[in-house]
């Protein structure tokens, strides 16, 4: 059926002052915000995450998070400056940063785009020719130009030196360019810049410079959603929280079959729409 606004033409008469004339219609900027988070590559588990359906408790760094992230949608992009969330697993940061690149794509038209960094490395390693990069640059420019790129799970991958230089390309293209980004990892900032599990060690020093001067770091711990029961409420993620141990490393890698040492009732984690990693 067509628009009764415009006919389809994506253009409506408008009178101003007496004056006829045409705008764009309100059928037009819906088809266009639908295309945009189509194209923004937002994994089906978080295509519901919004900013309103983030479930909050007393801890003061996550609320504050938040805030933050709000004030990002706010200001961009005048602000010009990214958020990195730093944290464990299961604590939100995936929710958080899908429900910012979502609210800016729906309340700016932004041209957003989500990529966990170890697929996108896994896209551009499969074009990969030395001797012709056309295929690689068709991944790596919507990435390098994109309005908003989020970069989940920074840090993820293993270090190497193409993947380095690589990140690094991207990293440094969107840093001159002045186009924000919204990292989220597991990996903290450690005393020691020689850690291996630390966030300098990770992604490289003159990517964690770059890093500084881009974003926010919003550094923040809590209870892991996932773990949350069935019926399970603010009060069980404020009691998860506090008896949860203190963590300066991530835990070792599980060994054997993953299932076989999941809990019942864990195997598939809490797909509520509410937390991410």
């Amino acid at each position: 059926m067509a628009c009764p606004l415009c006919d389809d033409t994506g253009w409506k008469p408008v009178d101003t002052d007496g004056v006829r004339r045409v705008a764009r219609c309100d059928c037009w900027r819906e088809g266009l915000t639908a295309r945009l988070l189509e194209q923004a590559r937002v994994p089906p588990r978080y295509r519901r995450c919004e900013l309103d359906s983030f479930v909050t408790y007393p801890n003061e760094k996550l609320i504050g998070a938040v805030k933050q992230a709000r004030r990002f949608v706010d200001e961009f992009p005048a602000s010009g400056r990214g958020l990195c969330l730093i944290g464990p697993p299961g604590i939100g940061k995936t929710h958080l940063a899908v429900a910012v690149l979502r609210r800016v794509i729906l309340t700016k038209g932004a041209r957003g785009l989500f990529y966990d960094t170890r697929d996108l490395l896994r896209v551009i390693r499969s074009t990969y020719n030395p001797l012709v990069r056309t295929a690689e640059m068709d991944i790596l420019r919507p990435v390098m130009e994109a309005d908003l790129l989020v970069l989940d799970d920074l840090g993820s991958e293993k270090p190497s030196e193409w993947v380095e230089e690589t990140m690094n390309l991207i990293v440094n293209t969107r840093y001159n360019e002045r186009r924000p980004t919204i990292f989220t990892t597991n990996y903290e900032e450690l005393p020691d810049d020689n850690d291996p599990e630390g966030l300098k060690s990770r992604i490289g020093f003159r990517i964690h410079s770059r890093l500084y001067e881009m974003c926010d770091f919003l550094e923040y711990d809590g209870a892991d959603y996932r773990h949350l029961p069935p019926n399970g409420g603010v009060d069980d993620l404020v009691t998860m929280w506090k008896v949860k141990p203190s963590r300066r490393t991530l835990p070792a890698r599980a060994k054997g079959p993953i299932r076989a040492q999941l809990k019942p009732g864990k195997e598939l984690g809490w797909s509520g729409g509410k937390a991410g990693t």
